[in-house]
């Protein structure tokens, strides 16, 4: 079962921004700010924010390289490879 979702209205963000900050620091789960009763903002820990912009760049990477296999861009696997294992071999 998954978790409810962590929601405090704009006007608790106000009131205690500093623990609001400190308490999101300390978890994973995202925070949504809601205005007038309606979703308005989430916010995220520094370190959530940073996770998910990495794992985005990735993603950014793999669609990347599917496209350029599709159009036929790219590189051979063994190749690739074998200039893999000379850089490896370089470093030894």
């Amino acid at each position: 079962m998954s978790k409810a979702p962590k929601i405090i209205p704009i006007s608790d963000l106000r009131q205690d921004a500093s623990g609001v900050i400190k308490r999101l620091s300390s978890s994973r789960d995202p925070l949504f700010i809601t205005q007038r009763g309606r979703a308005a903002a989430v916010m995220v820990s520094m370190r959530e924010y940073e996770h998910t912009q990495h794992e985005l760049e990735i993603l950014r990477l793999l669609a990347r390289g599917e496209r350029d296999i599709e159009t036929g861009v790219g590189f051979e696997l063994e190749t690739v490879l074998a200039e893999a294992d000379a850089l490896l071999a370089e470093r030894q």
